[in-house]
């Protein structure tokens, strides 16, 4: 019998610890050395190119009466295996879940059957066979041909516990996907739901699936942040796109009247569970159209996606419920602020009175002393009410409207007010999920908004600006019809409707950090199972301080009463997340052991990115009041070494082991 036959027929309760790395290679070495037998006795399973199957597992169990004692051809993977003498049982695992096949040596034949016996674990078979029931009552496959397809040479993860460190079940997708059946099901549903979007797209509104390109000399359509390469042949540099939107205008200029495009997006901005560098986008465009248009399109989208799934209006996410049953609610930014704050906005002409409403309200002068009056209200929208509880997190979606045009570069005036724009924002579970706009068509007014956000990026004020495109504009002058625009974030849609906790828990492959250690050239673990070996022998890294140079000492001596009063506790990093416009602001949330997160924010975006740090052990100080930084109130501080290196500005944040728990003192 072998190893993995003993190990899946263990007792989960007496099976507490996993299996040795020592033990893993030893089976590895093991499934290499039946390789090599296989393939000296002219057995090679790498040769075969192809088995034809007639039928799946959950077919065959659901349609047993009719398939009873039928032959039948199946494929799929052993994942359990229980060796009888003369006899055995395994279990084989396919696209829609697991079956039970019986396979005995009388029916197989002697010479055959002593293969079979060798087989392991995660191999691949091939099964001719006929469908009969056990005594206890299981639907199963009598085999009559058993051929090995494929050899197995790693070890899956053990049975009992499987596969649950997300780390590596992120990094190993593919094992993930074996041990964990749930998983499968989360990608079947985003097919689903990307099928039934693009059908509603299609047959209900009569869009036209498009192709645009992803390489670009102009990161427009979007204020974010792109990322960039450069064109060997051509030699010159561009850039992944970070929106479709300006090509798909360019289609309506040209005649092609609705068009949309669901395709990546690329943004080198900061991740959390929200958020990936690397994401999915649709966007659409109506001739004739306007912001009216493409609300209902948004609501019979996310309706008829949610409807095809779940059967239901009702989005059930992570214990909360919301119904996305159209029409949905609107709320105007203005009015809201006006609400919330007291000031009214409405009455207000002038960018100096409105700096001076914001700052007695409590907003940072240093901040608002460039803005306008329009980005003075958008920037209260999202500081003081875009987090009040019901409002864009309620139990039903909302849409924010009347946006200011300094924030709207792409979107056309009001006619009622040409200070805001026919603009909107769609809102669920207080995500955004949506922007579209009637678009702008004027292409005198569009060539001055873009000459303002250049302006803005050339100046550093603005980063994310939108650059200068004289092409658009040339396309805008050529003349676009009135048009509705709309983008949908479908990553964050999909995450809503199949209850998923993580953006990286819909992306098969999302984006990771490489892995440290032996095996980071090429971003692999020595086993599929565990992670990276901790006791790998690595040469010591000489490490070069001629060069460094530090703060001197304080002279000043602090009396130990001063001293003890100051809190230094272990903390857990839960969530961080880049903080909006701001290039150094790293924001915290952070377990300290009392069961209420803390929020931190420290200025180390330059020395590390977000995603990097989730799962870290820290050290911060608990005890310093509150600091307004960026409108976000930082609980403490938390400690990093720094020194100067070649006159360049060094950081290492303090990580302490993990076996620290979250507010463990320091003494």
């Amino acid at each position: 019998m072998s190893t993995e036959d003993v190990r899946v027929n263990q007792n989960p309760e007496v099976e507490t610890e996993e299996i040795s790395e020592e033990a893993l290679s030893e089976q590895r070495q093991v499934r290499r050395e039946k390789l090599k037998n296989l393939q000296e006795a002219g057995r090679n399973p790498f040769l075969v190119e192809k088995w034809d199957v007639t039928a799946h597992s959950q077919d065959i169990k659901d349609n047993f009466e009719a398939m009873e004692d039928q032959e039948v051809s199946v494929a799929g993977r052993i994942m359990a295996f229980r060796n009888m003498g003369k006899a055995s049982f395994i279990n084989i695992q396919d696209k829609q879940g697991r079956i039970q096949v019986y396979v005995k040596r009388d029916d197989i034949g002697a010479e055959e059957y002593q293969w079979f016996k060798k087989y392991d674990i995660g191999d691949i078979l091939g099964i001719e066979g006929k469908v009969f029931k056990t005594k206890t009552g299981e639907v199963s496959i009598h085999a009559t041909k058993v051929v090995l397809l494929s050899k197995s040479i790693q070890v899956l993860p053990n049975k009992w516990s499987g596969l649950k460190d997300q780390d590596i079940r992120y990094r190993q997708r593919y094992v993930d996907l074996i041990m964990n059946p749930e998983v499968q099901g989360m990608f079947y549903k985003r097919s689903r739901i990307i099928k039934e979007i693009k059908r509603v797209l299609e047959e209900d509104y009569g869009y036209l699936e498009v192709d645009t390109p992803i390489l670009t000399t102009i990161a427009g359509g979007a204020n974010a942040r792109p990322f960039n390469t450069h064109h060997n042949t051509l030699d010159i540099d561009m850039k992944l796109r970070i929106s479709n939107e300006l090509f798909l205008k360019r289609l309506i200029v040209g005649g092609l009247d609705r068009v949309y495009e669901m395709g990546k997006m690329f943004r080198n901005e900061g991740m959390d569970r929200n958020h990936n560098p690397e994401f999915t986008s649709m966007e659409c465009y109506a001739a004739y159209g306007d912001m009216e248009l493409v609300i209902e399109v948004t609501e019979q989208v996310v309706y008829k996606a949610a409807m095809a799934v779940n059967g239901s209006p009702i989005i059930k996410y992570q214990g909360k419920e919301f119904d996305v049953t159209p029409p949905w609610k609107r709320i105007d930014m203005t009015d809201f602020v006006c609400e919330v704050t007291g000031i009214d906005f409405h009455n207000i002409a002038d960018d100096e009175t409105a700096r001076a409403e914001a700052i007695k309200y409590g907003m940072d002068k240093n901040e608002v002393k460039n803005w306008t009056r329009g980005k003075i209200i958008a920037e209260m929208f999202e500081e003081y009410c875009e987090d009040l509880p019901g409002v864009l997190d309620g139990p039903v979606p909302v849409f924010v409207t009347g946006h200011p045009v300094e924030i709207s570069p792409l979107a056309k005036r009001s006619e009622a007010d040409p200070r805001i724009t026919r603009r909107f924002e769609g809102y669920i579970n207080g995500w955004e999920i949506c922007n579209g706009f009637s678009e702008l068509n004027d292409p005198i007014d569009q060539y001055e908004r873009f000459a303002e956000q250049q302006a803005q990026l050339d100046a550093g004020l603005d980063e994310e600006a939108h650059p200068m495109d004289m092409d658009f504009v040339n396309a805008l002058e050529v003349g676009l019809p009135p048009t509705g625009g709309l983008g949908i974030g479908i990553d964050r849609v999909i995450m809503l409707i199949a209850d998923a906790p993580s953006i990286r828990d819909i992306i098969l492959f999302p984006t990771m950090k490489s892995l440290d250690g032996v095996n980071k050239k090429n971003d692999v673990n020595n086993t599929a199972s565990e992670a990276p070996e901790k006791n790998v022998k690595t040469e010591s890294e000489k490490i070069d301080f001629s060069k460094v140079k530090i703060e001197p000492l304080f002279e000043e001596m602090v009396d130990f009463d001063t001293f003890s009063k100051s809190d230094f506790r272990a903390v857990k990093v839960k969530e961080c997340v880049a903080v909006p416009k701001s290039k150094k602001l790293l924001q915290f949330t952070l377990d300290d052991g009392t069961g209420t997160d803390r929020t931190i924010l420290s200025g180390i975006h330059s020395f590390y990115e977000p995603e990097e740090l989730v799962g870290k052990t820290l050290i911060a100080i608990t005890n310093l009041p509150p600091r307004a930084m960026m409108g976000i109130d930082s609980c403490g501080m938390l400690l990093s070494a720094i020194h100067e290196e070649e006159g360049e500005e060094k950081l290492h944040l303090l990580m302490v082991d993990d076996h620290i728990p979250a507010g463990a003192k320091l003494y």
